[in-house]
């Protein structure tokens, strides 16, 4: 079993940044692909970012590529999205999640690969 606490969302205007955190608990947290999932009001959950168990390879969306950055800290049990920025569309509740066994990079984008998630965190980016 794993648990996942999210944290660092807010308001904040266009053009600011804001850091995300993850804090994982309940099994060795080196072992999971973690990604970044968000989902807007009226819309379906998609997929921000992801990070390989090693913290190397990295995944994003195309919307989100070159502005946000997922990286994990594996002595803290931590992952982080850094996201600069910011736009009015990134507003949406955020959500942690992480593979309970091996995904191929090819699988990291879809929500069905991820066994665990955190409850999300709210960020919001008036323009």
């Amino acid at each position: 079993q794993v648990q996942l606490v999210e944290s660092g969302g807010g308001l904040v205007q266009a053009g600011d940044s804001l850091r995300l955190s993850c804090v994982a608990s309940g099994r060795p947290f080196g072992s999971n692909t973690m990604g970044w999932f968000r989902q807007a009001p009226g819309k379906e959950r998609e997929f921000v970012a992801a990070i390989s168990a090693s913290g190397g390879p990295t995944v994003y969306r195309d919307s989100v590529k070159g502005r946000f950055t997922i990286s994990r800290d594996n002595a803290k049990n931590t992952v982080y999205l850094q996201m600069n920025g910011l736009k009015p569309e990134d507003t949406a509740v955020y959500s942690c999640a992480a593979a309970q066994s091996y995904i191929p990079a090819s699988g990291w984008r879809y929500s069905t690969n991820y066994h665990y998630w955190g409850q999300g965190t709210q960020v919001t980016v008036s323009s």
